[in-house]
Formats: structure tokens, C-alpha cells, sequence
């Protein structure tokens, strides 16, 4: 099959979440069974130039945009297996940062016409396009008319994939004619209309053929207003046509055998270099080095449904514990300031890195014993995996991606790959991180039969490709 995956950011070109992995991996899974990928997104500023040197330009022409005609350049850049195209236009994406822009509508308005468009430009026919996220939820919709005018597009069909229910396009409706282009019988309550708004999340999740969203667990649960932010409704109206599937990572790229960030590679089969990657942990924290410690590491950004209310209200009782802990991330002032503080209560303990960095997120998933990840609410998670692929283990909520991906150690059985807990309680994660720290301490034989159980998971991309292959499939009829 054909397929256009589109997408606002896709690793490695430029990256601020989790949808650059999934658009940097799944295409290329896809494209190694067979099918023939191409991957579209912005030229955004941030893309260096070691990529722009391997772009070649194809075209330009004019997006029809509402009453605009903006320019449009598409250059191509071909690596893995999949062709990638580059949608140019500086006025749109010469920006410091990805988002947050005040006409972020516009922009990704403008982005999704050209998705369509350039299909009749560069004479290619997908048979699917897969969109993901508010900023191409405008895809689905524009296929409804485009693709009777553009001959490429007569028989393609949309998927729709839902990484995170939060963030859901809803702008005026004043918006509607003069900057989607789209006249007033799409302002209707099975299209785009939302409580006065329009709500581009919802009208592809009408509009669009299939929807998809990242874990199974996240599946049901957008169907309850608590994880669904006002869209629980559309989700339940739509759920013949949805189905979640849990995300992958790249193991190639997160694989501690060759990952050239950690002190010392280890593997499945020699796990000794595990404490090299301790120590020079506890060395880059600046947290006293002891091998018989137990490491706690967090690396996320620091909101409320990250779970941080909960670690905020027991800091106290989990350095009780006697463990070590460090922290890596921004976010709310609240908690920064509290983990700053935390770092002068507990010197040569407790580790408070309030910054992004690459480098010290390998050194916390390759060094540390065991990795907290509390969600409130979780789509996917990928952390967690990365944390198993690296022998931490994780301690997480039941919820959304981390419920399908962590399962609870059984002492008797001695299987499972982590800790979990039920309740969002402060205490029952404490008690479930003391349930940890004694099996850490009491017996090393069944934690490294644990870590073994956690190396061993299968998160790779291809039984993921496999389940969008067959929706493809079911899609297009082919």
C-alpha cells in the first residue's frame, strides 16, 4: 500500500514529544513490510542544517488557504527505507519553537491544506493518510471535498490517531469560512461544532475513516469525561471505528548493548555493566556513590497528571526509605521548587535537575534501579519502556499505556516486569515503591530474575505495524 503518514514533528529531524518517536519508528516498520511510506511535517527552523544539506527541492506552488494563497516548497530527503517531505514556508515555521504561537490555527490549517494539496502536485496516490494530533485533524476533513477535485486522492482514506486527548484545536467560530475555508454545513454537531467553538479533534474524529489512539487501556478510557477533556460523547458515538494500540519504541536507538551514552554497555546477557552505569550516575547527580543504594529516577515534564502531586506529598516518606533519588525535568514552578528543596534536605541523596538533557536521561534509564512514573493519566508512555529496555524497573499507575506495558511482579511466580498501583493515592505508591526498595534489598536474585523479565519485553514497532497494517487493510479493502 501506499501510505502518507502526517505529522507536526517526527524524530530525528526535530523532536519536543513523544509523536516524533512514534513518526520517527512507525513509518519506517511499516516500510520495512513492504508498503511504500512517505512522511510529511513542516520545515521547521529547527531542523539543522547537516539535514537540510541532504534535501532536494521539488517544487513550489500555492496552498489554497480560505481567501490565501500562501506559497508552498516541498523538499524530499529519502533514509530507512521511507521518503520524507519537507513543507516550506518561513513565514509559517521560522520560528523558535514548534508551538504556542498565537495563530497556531492558522498555521496548522495552512499545514493540512498542504498535506492534501501537494498529493495532485507531486503525482503521487495514497492510498491511506495517517494523521495525528490536533494539528492535522483538518486532513480527514479536507479529504471529504478534495478528493473529488484532486484525481490522487479519489481513493485514499484517513486514519486518525489520538496521542493526547488534552490538546484538542478548539478556536472561535468565527474561524470556520475565512481561515479553514470550509462553509458553514460543516458548524454542525457531527462535524466541528463544540459548545460554540470549533473543535478540530472532534470533526476528524468524525470525518476520518478509522481512529486510532495509543494504548488500549487509553482507548476505553477516553470514553469517561475524567481522561476524555469534554470529548467522551464523540469518542463513545465513534467507538465502532476505534481501537487502541500500544506504541513501540525504537530498539535500535534505545538499545544498552550499542547505546554509546551509557559509562558501560551492557545487555540480556551481561548485565555487569549496569553498575558501571550506577556509579557514573550517582558521579553525574552528585549523589554519593554506593552500590548497594537503590536509585530512584524520574525524567518528565513536571505537571499535575504526571503524578507529582503524589511524589510532592511524600518526598519525606520516600527518602525514609534510606534510597537515593533524582529527578529530571521542567514544569510547573511548584514542583521544581519543591525538588530544589528536597536536594538541600537530603545531600548527596536526593538530585534535583530542573533542565532538559538528553545526555543525563540515558544516564538516569541506564543507571538507576528503578523508575516512578505515578500518571494520573497516561495515553501511552513511553518512558517506561525505555526504563525496561535498560533494566530499571518501573513503578507506575494503572492507567492508559502504563497498565498495558507494566505488569506487577508476583513473588511466587516470579514473573512480571514491574510495580504497579490502582488508586491515584499517595500512599498506595509509596507503599507499592517500599514493595521495590525490599525486594532490591532482600533479594538480589529475584530482582535481576526481574530485570531480566523487563529486558525481555517486546517493544519493538513491529507488532504494533502489524495491527495498523490490518487496519490499513480493512480501511482500503485491500
Amino acid at each position: 500500500m501506499n501510505i502518507l503518514f502526517a505529522t507536526s514533528e517526527c524524530a530525528p529531524f526535530i523532536k519536543t514529544g513523544g509523536l516524533a518517536d512514534v513518526a520517527g519508528a512507525l513509518p519506517k516498520a511499516l516500510a520495512a513490510r513492504g508498503h511504500d511510506v512517505r512522511v510529511i511535517l513542516p520545515l521547521y527552523e529547527g531542523i539543522g542544517g547537516d539535514w537540510r544539506s541532504k534535501m532536494e527541492f521539488l517544487r513550489c506552488y500555492h496552498v489554497t488557504l480560505g481567501w490565501r494563497s500562501p506559497y508552498c516548497g516541498i523538499f524530499e530527503l529519502k533514509q530507512d527505507g521511507v521518503t520524507y517531505w519537507f513543507v516550506d514556508n518561513e513565514y509559517y515555521f521560522k520560528r523558535a519553537s514548534l508551538y504556542g504561537h498565537y495563530d497556531d490555527g492558522e498555521r496548522f490549517a495552512y499545514f493540512s491544506r498542504a498535506v492534501v494539496e501537494s498529493m495532485g502536485q507531486l503525482d503521487w496516490y495514497p492510498d491511506v493518510i495517517h494523521c495525528n494530533d490536533w494539528q492535522t485533524a483538518l486532513v480527514p476533513i479536507y479529504l471529504l471535498e478534495e478528493r473529488h477535485r484532486i484525481p490522487q486522492l479519489y481513493n485514499a482514506k484517513s486514519v486518525y490517531t489520538i496521542h493526547n486527548i488534552e490538546y484538542q484545536g478548539r478556536y472561535g467560530s468565527q474561524v470556520l469560512q475565512d481561515l479553514l475555508g470550509l462553509n458553514a454545513g460543516y458548524f454542525n454537531e457531527h462535524m466541528l461544532a463544540y459548545h460554540g467553538d470549533v473543535n478540530l479533534m472532534k470533526g476528524a474524529i468524525y470525518a476520518a475513516d478509522y481512529v486510532t489512539t495509543v494504548s488500549p487501556t487509553y482507548a476505553e478510557e477516553l470514553q469517561f469525561g475524567f481522561y476524555a477533556h469534554g470529548l467522551e460523547g464523540v469518542v463513545a458515538d465513534n467507538r465502532h471505528k476505534l481501537r487502541g494500540i500500544l506504541n513501540g519504541i525504537d530498539t535500535d536507538v534505545y538499545d544498552p548493548s550499542s547505546d554509546k551514552g551509557l559509562a558501560k554497555n551492557f545487555s540480556l546477557k551481561k548485565l555487569q555493566g549496569k553498575a558501571a552505569c550506577k556509579a557514573a550516575l550517582q558521579q553525574a547527580a552528585g549523589l554519593v556513590e554506593n552500590p548497594d543504594i537503590p536509585i530512584i529516577g524520574c525524567v518528565s515534564r513536571l505537571v499535575s497528571h504526571k503524578g507529582f502531586d503524589l511524589v510532592n506529598a511524600t518526598i519525606h516518606d520516600i527518602m525514609g526509605m534510606d534510597v537515593q533519588m533524582v529527578v529530571l525535568g521542567t514544569g510547573d514552578w511548584t514542583y521544581e521548587e519543591s525538588f530544589r528543596s528536597a536536594q538541600g534536605q537530603y545531600p548527596g541523596r536526593f538530585a534535583a535537575h530542573m533542565m532538559y538533557s538528553a545526555g543525563m536521561s540515558t544516564a538516569i534509564y541506564g543507571g538507576a534501579d528503578i523508575f516512578l512514573m505515578p500518571s494520573v493519566a497516561e495515553p501511552c508512555g513511553l518512558s517506561q519502556m525505555i526504563a525496561m529496555r535498560y533494566g530499571t524497573i518501573p513503578v507506575v499507575r494503572e492507567t492508559g499505556g502504563l497498565k498495558d506495558s507494566v505488569f506487577p511482579y508476583s513473588e511466587f511466580n516470579k514473573d512480571g516486569t514491574g510495580f504497579t498501583f490502582h488508586d491515584i493515592n499517595a500512599h498506595d505508591m509509596v507503599w507499592v515503591l517500599r514493595e521495590a526498595v525490599d525486594l532490591y534489598r532482600g533479594d538480589k536474585k529475584a530482582w535481576q530474575g526481574l530485570m531480566k523479565n523487563a529486558m525481555s519485553a517486546d517493544f519493538s514497532w513491529k507488532r504494533s505495524a502489524g495491527e495498523y497494517e490490518e487496519i490499513y487493510g480493512w480501511v482500503t479493502g485491500k
